[in-house]
């Protein structure tokens, strides 16, 4: 039963997402009858649907517009290796380290992308393809608009029953999607508009139209892998993210090495049937588990219905008005934005995530999937290097004759000792910040204690400004001192040589044992000593 549910979802959608690729509704009925089945029986979880989706559609009326649809084709083979090859790589981690601005800015700029492309079906026109949103908005103030009212109404009708029919308790169990169109063409049919319609729908798996290898352009090859690349990226971005959240529903594991080494199969295959790339699709995967399709069965009985409803029905599909399928992809295109966390990163004013997100965005509207996330992940590295170079640096002069008074016999009892609290990872981005601070704020003769318990982690960098510390200490007479030192950051000095130059008798469990080591009548205390509880350093640190 759960694969007859997904498929009355499905079956709207693949009609839309078809038309909004660039290619046909048959191309999308085709691409999710051989995704349903043959990733049913592949993917990496038992839960997933796949098949055309609004997003990929985004990608591929760009590529469509550009090169034509056999490019199309050719993308998604191409598409296809590279996601087997991630797969078999075992890469399939890879796409968590795409922060969640990024993913929200690009699923955002699709959305855009989706409701702008069917401006021509929702009014009822035809106008040239165009490469993104500002050539075609271009093209209608420089040419005009005139529209087809039957059309305009329709696409108002599809988008009201969409908006009201969740609302209505009654009739839950019919998609929002399918009543949509149904109403729709029925309303267009019997009022006898002359509106733009889906048109034939063969009565087979294999059209026409589909990829041969004996007429693929090679020389144009090369011109392909960029936008391969987006197809891939995407495929392996919604199929995840998919899986992630089916998982926690179900509480069963997305294998993501399968999942995506099973969609590279599918990538490759469904080209030659005349379909488009395909993916995972939240929104089906969702309905299959809430109707209790936990196994492969669901989606192989959702890929069988939708191939017995273009065999059956294909004479009422083909009467579909295409303005209905922009009703419904318009407010898919609504619906797909990532509101919550949007609302999130700007509600609570987070900055560089509401940066991150507005940029790739941009870059999604105005270039393409591919460059919009090197740019939003670009953006977004820059902004993490930037947090983690603020490295916080709190120091503490340590009184002396307080120690005295309290018993403590020091060296030199008339050089200053300060401890130095450190917070945040000691690298590249930050380690200069240490040495301008310290000496802004003591002389070479000065005995310093750098508390390193709030330091994670060092690179190469921060060992070579810990050593010139030491050696500008030593050479002018005082002494650098490490408390607190992690285990992970004490086996990077050790394995740098910099605890064999500086000597172990140097690194402290706490700064309180490395200031008492400083008395003449204390021997120095190794950095595993463990600490005696007697000394409370608070007492001798003189606060700011």
């Amino acid at each position: 039963m759960a694969g007859l549910t997904v498929a009355a979802v499905a079956l709207p959608l693949a009609l839309a997402f078809g038309v909004a690729s660039g290619a046909d509704a048959a191309a999308g009925l085709v691409t999710a009858i051989i995704a349903g089945v043959l990733l049913g029986v592949l993917g990496g979880a038992p839960y997933q649907i796949s098949g055309p989706t609004g997003a990929m559609s985004a990608v591929l009326i760009v590529l469509t517009a550009r090169y034509g649809i056999e490019a199309v084709w050719i993308a998604g083979v191409l598409a296809g290796v590279m996601l087997l090859l991630l797969g078999i790589l075992r890469l399939g981690r890879i796409v968590s380290l795409i922060p969640a601005p990024v993913i929200a800015g690009f699923t955002s700029g699709i959305a855009i992308i989706i409701a702008f492309g069917q401006i021509d079906n929702a009014l009822g026109i035809k106008t040239p393809p165009a490469e993104n949103v500002i050539a075609k908005l271009e093209y209608y103030f420089a040419h005009g608009i005139a529209p087809n009212w039957g059309a305009v109404t329709v696409t108002l009708l599809a988008v009201a029953v969409m908006v009201l029919w969740p609302r209505v308790a009654a009739v839950q169990r019919v998609p929002g999607s399918l009543a949509a169109i149904v109403i729709a063409t029925l309303v267009a049919v019997l009022a006898g508009w002359q509106v733009p319609v889906i048109g034939a729908i063969p009565r087979t798996i294999l059209l026409e139209n589909r990829l041969d290898l004996r007429t693929v352009p090679w020389d144009a090859l090369p011109h392909l892998i960029v936008p391969a690349m987006s197809v891939a990226a995407l495929g392996a971005i919604e199929s995840l993210l998919c899986g992630a959240v089916a998982g926690n529903m179900t509480g069963i594991r997305l294998h993501n090495n399968v999942e995506l080494a099973a969609q590279g199969i599918g990538n490759i295959v469904i080209p030659f049937f005349g379909g488009v790339p395909a993916t995972a699709a939240i929104a089906r995967t969702s309905v299959n588990v809430k109707s209790g399709g936990v196994t492969r069965v669901a989606s192989i009985v959702h890929g069988v219905a939708l191939l017995l409803a273009a065999l059956l029905f294909a004479g009422a599909i083909g009467r579909v008005p295409l303005a209905a399928l922009a009703g419904v992809l318009m407010v898919t295109a609504w619906r797909m934005n990532e509101w919550h966390a949007i609302h999130f990163f700007f509600g609570k004013r987070l900055k560089h995530a509401m940066i991150a997100f507005t940029i790739t965005l941009v870059a999604t509207v105005l270039l393409d999937l591919t460059q919009a996330i090197v740019i939003g992940f670009g953006i977004s590295t820059l902004i993490f290097v930037a947090q983690m170079s603020d490295l916080h640096i709190a120091r503490r002069p340590v009184d002396v004759a307080h120690l005295a008074d309290a018993g403590h016999r020091f060296v030199h009892p008339d050089k200053p000792l300060a401890v130095y609290y450190l917070s945040g990872p000691l690298f590249f981005a930050a380690a200069r910040k240490l040495v301008e601070e310290v000496e802004a704020q003591d002389s070479a003769d000065a005995t310093l204690i750098l508390s390193l318990r709030g330091v994670p982690l060092v690179d190469a960098t921060g060992i070579e400004v810990l050593r010139e510390l030491w050696q500008r200490q030593r050479q002018g007479g005082g002494d650098l001192l490490l408390a607190a030192v992690q285990p992970r950051v004490e086996t990077l000095l050790a394995r740098s040589g910099f605890t064999d130059t500086v000597g172990r008798e140097r690194l402290f469990w706490s700064a309180d044992r490395a200031i008492l080591s400083l008395g003449a009548d204390l021997p120095p205390v190794a950095a595993d000593a463990e600490p005696s509880g007697d000394f409370d350093a608070t007492l001798v640190i003189t606060p700011h």
